[in-house]
């Protein structure tokens, strides 16, 4: 059944060269128990390490059955370790952290044994041995003769037609010695046996056959075999571990060193704590500002100018560089002697918006379900004047600027953009921009379009100046009544009755206010309410002063457009009031200034609510669909652009703080691979026992990769539950520094993924070591403690 042909193995100790085996030749039988006696180095335990696969022959042959084994890769010795030779070691070799079930199954396991069956298998060979009232045991609850048993049972699980017994009762006393050999011998019936051991007595009473070495050399067989020439009858049986398997190996260990497994898992998820909490807080403080964004820019409004526009695309594109390059710690700087020259004009895009009745038309057909309204801002001169005590006396709305708007107030937080008209409510079924924004003091809420509102701040306050020049006396006076104020009557005066023609053919401002008041032509408009921001919006179009609807700005135009005045400034080149020459863009200003524009300098449409802001961006971007680059119209989507310059502001800290985090993780990473290097010296020997039942180099890499993989999951799941106990502690922290609240807040798709990059990171610090252990000699293995 078995030969061994002129089998030579040496060993190599630095220049040292030792020879275990010196040319030997010996063949065994299908059925006998074969002893081999000898010296310590006499080859014996070589000879025995050769036939049962885990060592090496450097020249001879060794068939089986007929097979050469010269041929023989290294999957083909993994496969006939587990298929056809079974091991029984002096010191026992079985897995600690195992039962003596799982110890007897292992073999079987690796061969692919069905569950079921294998479990029948390991029960009906302890049985056979003699322990079946000892099944729930672990090994180290057994005496050292049971524990022997427990390695028969093994390595007789699978059924091998080789036994090979290396001293098997070198470590137990005689009695226990009598009982082992007695159950060795009963398996020898129906099996090649070979025992290697130092006890002639042993071998005289009960070896069918002994063969003596000395020196590497066979000196001695009282029972010879000649193997006759036969045809190839051996197969083989690959071997496999699953990595279910690996696993449920490395969860028995793991589960031996609790203390150590989460000392290490809390130290390896520190970094996934620092990541967690960072994205805990930026998903949260990103919240807020959407949140913010949401509510205080719902109806933050789309603006559409109908001047040129110069957008400087280098500039821009610096700008952005810049502020990423600053924020990531990677910006560049020139080194040399030279200021480097650009022509800004030639990244500068012009575009000027015309605001045809075609286009005005497509607006005002905006669904009203996602506009509230729609604003046109005109450049326009109101002359007014107001009787004070019967004294007519002009007065002014100080809403001076390009567009007719004032600047937000600085000492009000910049909480408006600082229009002078609000716009009209497209759907006559909701209330109107001021009513859902601005809450009323006194008076009433504009039920006319000849109605004016004095939009003060929070503290109530206005620029002395507005009301002076509305006619109030202010000298000396800290405050004015609200009931001063309310129900204030002006009169727009017309641009026939305020210019006067003279015979040079100029215009003067008409100084008879008296018979320009009571002009028919006149338009009367009354201050109806003073109100004020409410505190839930967080930014309002409107500034401090006098505001007033879109429809009497039209109003006023309709009167103008058609006046003396008007009509004499389109006709010159020469400002018809100064008498100066003027550039055609001054004459176009000039005449838009008097009212005889009659398309609006500005448009803003307003969004039901942050969400319908999309659709109105599309509604836009369909009538530019088709048209040529000049005929398009540009606007300007003021929350889109703060929301993406605070996101981006955000996303750029995020990443500097999971950069910083993330060197814990490196850190982490080299901590996993000595922890795994670690484990591997510790599981040296259960190393040698897995390779002797047939494990594969590749099964032992596995085996190390589930215990780094159990290490990560564990890690990042404790990782991800302390961040997520933190946040209870931050928010509660913040909450009293900022009021705000729930801000720390851990995504579950965030944890999901942190779970798994330290898993994944876990398993490529464990893996280095996994491949050292798995091409560790199965010998030397063996032979640690």
């Amino acid at each position: 059944m078995l030969e061994l042909k002129n089998i030579k193995k040496t060993y190599h100790v630095g220049d040292i060269e030792t020879k275990a085996l010196d040319g030997i030749s010996v063949a065994f039988r299908e059925k006998e128990f074969v002893a081999i006696l000898g010296t310590s180095g006499s080859g014996k335990t070589t000879c025995l390490n050769i036939i049962g696969g885990l060592d090496r022959y450097d020249s001879g042959e060794m068939s089986i059955k007929g097979k050469k084994t010269s041929d023989f890769k290294d999957k083909d010795w993994d496969a006939y370790r587990n298929n056809s030779v079974g091991f029984v070691f002096q010191s026992y070799n079985l897995i600690m952290h195992l039962s003596i079930v799982a110890n007897v199954e292992l073999g079987m396991t690796l061969s692919g044994v069905s569950t079921e069956e294998k479990h029948r298998r390991a029960l009906e060979v302890l049985e056979q041995v003699g322990l079946k009232d000892h099944l729930h045991k672990k090994p180290n609850q057994l005496s050292g003769g049971q524990m022997q048993r427990v390695a028969i049972a093994r390595a007789l699980a699978n059924n091998p037609e080789i036994l090979l017994c290396d001293e098997p009762t070198g470590a137990l006393d005689t009695a226990t010695s009598i009982q082992i050999m007695e159950l060795i011998k009963e398996v020898a019936k129906d099996r090649l046996v070979i025992m290697v051991t130092h006890n002639p007595d042993l071998a005289e009473k009960y070896a069918d056959r002994i063969i003596r070495f000395q020196d590497g050399k066979i000196i001695s067989d009282d029972h010879p075999h000649q193997e006759r020439p036969k045809p190839d009858a051996f197969s083989l049986k690959k071997t496999s571990m699953s990595f279910w398997t690996a696993l449920k190996l490395s969860f028995n260990n793991i589960r031996t060193k609790k203390g150590r497994t989460f000392l290490t898992s809390f130290a390896s998820s520190i970094g996934i704590i620092g990541i967690a909490v960072i994205l805990s807080l930026s998903t949260g403080f990103q919240t807020q500002i959407d949140e913010f964004q949401s509510n205080a820019m719902a109806e933050f409004p789309i603006v559409i100018s109908k001047s040129a526009m110069e957008v400087d695309m280098e500039s821009m594109k610096t700008m952005q560089e810049n502020m990423k390059d600053h924020m990531l710690g990677t910006a560049e700087y020139a080194d040399s002697d030279e200021v480097y020259l650009y022509d800004p004009s030639e990244n500068t895009l012009m575009h000027t918006n015309v605001f045809t009745d075609d286009f005005i038309t497509y607006l005002n057909n905006v669904d009203p379900e996602i506009c509230s309204g729609i604003g046109y801002t005109y450049i326009v001169s109101m002359n007014m004047l107001r009787d004070i005590d019967g004294n007519i006396t002009p007065v002014s709305l100080q809403a001076s600027g390009s567009f007719g708007g004032k600047m937000g107030n600085m000492s009000d937080g910049m909480s408006n953009i600082g229009l002078s008209s609000y716009p009209k409510q497209l759907d006559a079924d909701e209330n109107g921009y001021l009513p859902k924004n601005y809450d009323l003091l006194a008076g009433e809420y504009p039920q006319s379009a000849t109605d004016l509102v004095l939009v003060i701040d929070s503290k109530n306050r206005i620029d002395y100046n507005i009301l002076k020049n509305l006619g109030f006396d202010t000298e000396d006076k800290e405050s004015i009544v609200f009931s001063d104020i309310v129900g204030t009557e002006l009169k727009i005066i017309a641009n026939d009755d305020y210019y006067v023609k003279t015979q040079m053919g100029s215009f003067l401002p008409n100084t008879d206010y008296e018979k320009m008041f009571q002009s028919d032509n006149n338009i009367t408009v009354k201050i109806s309410g003073i109100v004020r921001q409410k505190q839930d919006v967080k930014i309002g179009i409107l500034g401090n002063g006098i505001a007033y609807s879109d429809e009497l700005a039209q109003m006023v135009i309709d009167t103008a457009k058609d006046s003396e005045i008007v009509k004499a400034q389109k006709e010159s080149d020469k400002n018809v009031i100064q008498m100066n020459t003027m550039t055609e863009e001054e004459k176009e200003q000039f005449i838009s200034y008097l009212g005889g524009d009659t398309t609006p300098y500005m448009i803003m449409m307003y969004p039901k609510d942050f969400e319908t802001k999309e659709a109105i961006l599309s509604y836009l971007d369909s009538y530019n669909k088709g048209k040529a680059n000049e005929d398009q119209i540009v606007y300007t989507d003021l929350a889109g652009t703060m929301s993406n310059m605070t996101s981006g502001i955000m996303d750029g800290i995020t990443i500097v703080l999971i950069a910083f985090a993330g060197i814990s993780l490196v850190v982490s990473l080299i901590m996993i691979c000595i922890i795994t290097y670690t484990s591997v010296l510790e599981r040296t020997k259960e190393i040698g026992i897995l390779r002797a039942l047939g494990a594969r180099k590749k099964d032992i890499t596995r085996v190390f990769d589930a215990e780094t993989c159990i290490l990560g999951v564990f890690s990042g799941v404790l990782g991800v539950v302390i961040s997520w106990l933190l946040t209870f502690p931050i928010n509660a922290i913040l909450y009293q520094m900022t009021e705000l609240s729930g801000v720390a807040h851990l995504q579950l798709i965030h944890a999901v993924i942190l779970v798994a990059i330290s898993t994944v990171l876990t398993v490529i610090g464990g893996h280095i070591p996994a491949k050292m252990a798995s091409r560790k000699d199965a010998v030397e293995a063996l032979r640690s403690e």
